[in-house]
């Protein structure tokens, strides 16, 4: 992801500055380019998207290497029975207990990008206010941007997605942001995945969750205290932890 800026980085991979892209935006939209590259150029009958950092795991950890992380991560014949009964992929819920999806942003981060993407959603998608507001209540979200999904919804859903994040990138200036906080349209998308799949869910589409395994460890302190540092101390994030 993001070939056209790094041209010379795995030159024998499949690029995302290929067919229709957005490769040019990757600073900004992160491994969005790589999402909008499979809807535009890719006729699978499943698309999903994970990371370098995490992973969907199998369900049964037990009798696996527990000090091999990547023996947790799933393999295709599990997966295949998994979509059998499932339309829809994500990952188990993050659970903020002492935040609201719209506080645990507001303390880390600038709280206009929600505020601007509320106002993009009344605008083009009404419908899916009330959706949005009720997402930024709770304390629970799939987060990630972690999916697979049938092809026609992952068509439907980025359909929805990059308009508002193509027209959240203009109403916001950004011109004084360093690398990190550039990369918010690829953060406000994790937030507005469970507001699309509200409506899906209504129309009965099929949604499972799986488990998350990192390849690398986590540091669990310096999370932790960038958490309670923000919240308590209004010390905005700097990096990614």
């Amino acid at each position: 992801m993001g070939a056209t800026l790094h041209p010379d980085t795995l030159p024998d991979w499949v690029q995302d500055n290929e067919g229709e892209n957005i490769s040019d935006r990757n600073g900004k939209y992160s491994e969005l380019t790589g999402l909008y590259w499979l809807w535009k150029n890719c006729d699978a009958e499943y698309i999903g998207l994970v990371h370098y950092r995490r992973y969907f795991a199998t369900r049964s950890w037990l009798g696996r290497r527990a000090h091999d992380r990547f023996d947790r991560i799933i393999g295709g014949e599990e997966l295949a029975q998994v979509l059998q009964n499932a339309d829809v992929v994500v990952p188990h819920r993050r659970n903020y207990v002492i935040e609201t999806v719209h506080s645990h942003y507001a303390h880390t981060l600038p709280a206009e990008h929600l505020d601007v993407a509320r106002d993009i959603i009344q605008e083009l998608y009404p419908q899916y206010l009330a959706a949005f507001d009720k997402m930024m209540g709770g304390t629970t979200a799939h987060m990630f941007n972690m999916f697979i999904m049938r092809r026609d919804l992952l068509a439907d859903y980025c359909a929805w997605l990059f308009p508002i994040l193509f027209e959240l990138e203009q109403r916001t200036d950004d011109s004084a942001y360093d690398s990190f906080n550039l990369r918010y349209p690829g953060r406000i998308s994790e937030m507005l995945l469970d507001v699309w799949l509200s409506e899906q869910l209504r129309q009965g589409v099929r949604v499972t969750e799986l488990p998350v395994v990192s390849p690398e460890p986590v540091d669990w302190p310096a999370k932790i205290s960038g958490f309670l540092n923000a919240k308590f101390c209004g010390k905005k994030y700097g990096k990614s932890f």
